[in-house]
Parts: structure tokens; C-alpha cells; sequence
């Protein structure tokens, strides 16, 4: 929890409502691959990395519902990437063992989310 807890605390200009979400997705494919901390918010950095952003930001799309752009925003990517790391992650979810994974990540992410009571909408706010 503590992993979790830094993340979501970390430097960052997180002025963006929707980027809790993406911060849970980042912290727990971290958790998941045992990547430090942060290690997802570099440049393009090695194929290790590069491949836990995509599921990252693929368990922010489809777990969570945000937009291409808002994904994108969140991980200082374009839209257009955050397509293709979905489309890539989509393809590898075709193996068993890793939609096995995959599923297993979304499911506890929807978890967490809903014990954090963490809200996602204008309602949220009042």
C-alpha cells in the first residue's frame, strides 16, 4: 500500500481531476513487473519499460473509462500512442496467461478503486 501510496503522492503536476485513475494503473503494473516507482514517467527507456507504460495506459483506458487524450495527458503521451499501446496490449491478450494477468490487474485495480471511494465524475466533486 505504501508502493501505492507514493506514487499517487509523487511530484507531479497532477492538476488534472482524472489522473488518480492512471496514478493506480501506473502504481499497480509497477507493483505487478517490480519496477521502481516512477520508472513509467521516463522517455522511451528500455522495452521493459516501455512495455509497462502500454499496460499502464491501456488499464486506464479500459479499466477506467478515460479518453485516448485524457490517458495521454496523464502519461505525457499523444493519443495516438496511447492507441497503439492499447492495440498492442489487445494482440498479447490473445495468450492465455497473459489475459489471465491482465484480467487479474484489472480486476484488482477495480477493487481499489472502489475501496478508496475514489469518484471519476463532476458528482465527485460536491
Amino acid at each position: 500500500m505504501e508502493h501505492i501510496m507514493n506514487i499517487l503522492i509523487a511530484k507531479r503536476s497532477d492538476s488534472m481531476p482524472w489522473s488518480a485513475p492512471a496514478r493506480l494503473a501506473e502504481a499497480a503494473v509497477c507493483g505487478a513487473l517490480q519496477l521502481p516507482a516512477g520508472a513509467l514517467r521516463t522517455g522511451r527507456g528500455p522495452r521493459r519499460i516501455a512495455f509497462a507504460r502500454q499496460l499502464a495506459m491501456y488499464l486506464t483506458h479500459v479499466g477506467f473509462g478515460l479518453t485516448l487524450t485524457e490517458v495521454g495527458a496523464c502519461f505525457e503521451r499523444d493519443r495516438t500512442t496511447v492507441r497503439h499501446a492499447c492495440a498492442l496490449v489487445e494482440d498479447r491478450r490473445e495468450q492465455p496467461a497473459f489475459d489471465l494477468a491482465v484480467s487479474a490487474l484489472e480486476t484488482g485495480l477495480a477493487h481499489l478503486a472502489f475501496g478508496l471511494q475514489l469518484g471519476f465524475g463532476p458528482e465527485a466533486a460536491r
